[in-house]
């Protein structure tokens, strides 16, 4: 009785042993003949679910041949110019790259006495690296049809081939490959695509050293910093960004934003003029140069920089808020001087008058925007003592506030 129960637990054990070398066999038949091989690869798929399978090196093998047998039969379509699923066959590349790369972490594990023998590595490597560009060239397909996530996949294992023991053999190749930094300028335009700033940065070093992506490169690594609310490097970005291309707007406008919100003057007057250096003819520049100084209280300099604008561009409303505001504002300084007030007078109503043009032209060209000229105009024609338009301001707000 004992032994037929050993006999019968020993036939338990063998039997799944058996079922799985089927499988395997069956797999490697279809392999061959070039046929059922999704079901060849999801066979072994399911045999490696199981984790008593995990270090079972004929498992790993067979489901990469597998799909290396369904990569072939698809390019060989392509060499004969026979319909092919393109997604498909450039999703196949990246699983047979992803299945021998897991062949070869099962291939470099030690035996029970710590020895490491390489079965496999030599003969793959050599075959994988005549199809590496596949994977590359398989992200700018995905790029171009704004399948940002398959794409970034396809970029990432470009990538991630030069950190594969894998390809050791390969690693002078991997260095002197210009577009190892293309890809990764691609997985950061991918990743700010996906909104995800985790996946736009991973590789954010690599691709600043392609000089054609730099800047771009430098853009996309601030909108990541930015929705990482990481303050400090979203503003070191955009300063490394700004020394490098001081005419783009992206860069300074944004850094002019952080400065002035967060009241750092001299960090933004600063910005203004090294921009002026690099174009002192740009109305941006030259427009934020005037904001400053009016900011600062040099209303003198602001004036002087809005003329300037004002005869190059007669249609710029903010230009002429500028001014006005600043004439008001030297009017306003005179008569909080109570003790020169008196003294000033026609000078303040000077100021006045040399506003009231500034602020009409405003109201002309941004005529909804009431809050700013309405209350100004109303102060200058109370002060000019012109009736009629101080009581159509009057009549203005009285309508605002209600």
């Amino acid at each position: 009785m004992i032994r037929l129960l050993v006999l019968f637990v020993s036939l338990l054990m063998i039997s799944p042993i058996y079922a799985q070398k089927k499988e395997i066999s069956q797999a490697r038949s279809d392999i061959k003949g070039r046929s059922n091989l999704d079901k060849a690869e999801s066979s072994m798929r399911e045999l490696l679910k199981d984790s008593a399978n995990k270090r079972n090196v004929k498992i790993y093998l067979t489901l990469a041949e597998a799909v290396k047998a369904q990569y072939e039969v698809a390019n060989e379509k392509f060499y004969l110019k026979e319909k092919v699923d393109t997604a498909a066959f450039f999703t196949t590349v990246r699983k047979m790259f992803m299945a021998y790369e897991s062949l070869d972490s099962i291939d470099m594990l030690p035996d029970n006495k710590g020895r490491v023998k390489l079965n496999y590595r030599k003969k793959n490597s050599e075959y994988l690296n005549k199809y590496r560009l596949n994977l590359y060239n398989g992200g700018v397909y995905f790029v171009r049809k704004k399948n940002y996530d398959l794409a970034y996949g396809m970029m990432d294992s470009y990538i991630d081939c030069k950190r594969q023991p894998l390809f050791s053999d390969h690693t002078a190749m991997a260095d002197i490959d210009s577009l190892y930094s293309s890809a990764a300028f691609w997985t950061m335009f991918c990743g700010f695509k996906l909104g995800k700033p985790d996946s736009t940065l991973a590789y954010s070093d690599l691709a600043l050293t392609n000089r054609k992506y730099r800047k771009r490169a430098f853009i996309y690594m601030a909108e990541a910093y930015l929705l990482k609310r990481d303050t400090l490097k979203y503003v070191e970005t955009l300063r490394r960004g700004f020394m490098e291309n001081r005419k783009s707007k992206f860069f300074f406008t944004r850094l002019m934003d952080y400065y002035n919100d967060n009241d750092k003057l001299d960090s933004a007057m600063q910005i203004v003029d090294t921009a002026l250096q690099s174009d002192a003819s740009s109305t941006l520049f030259l427009f934020a140069k005037s904001n400053m100084l009016l900011n600062v209280g040099d209303y003198l300099g602001c004036i002087a920089i809005s003329n300037n604008l004002i005869a190059r561009n007669d249609t710029l409303p903010d230009v002429y808020l500028n001014a006005g505001v600043s004439y008001i504002n030297l009017a306003l300084a005179l008569e909080n001087d109570m003790k020169g007030k008196k003294k000033n007078r026609k000078k303040i109503l000077d100021y006045y008058k040399k506003a009231m043009p500034y602020m009409e032209k405003y109201r002309v060209l941004a005529p909804e925007d009431k809050e700013r000229w309405a209350p100004s105009l109303y102060n200058i024609y109370l002060k000019l003592n012109m009736g009629r338009k101080f009581e159509e301001m009057s009549d203005i707000l009285r309508k605002m506030r209600k």
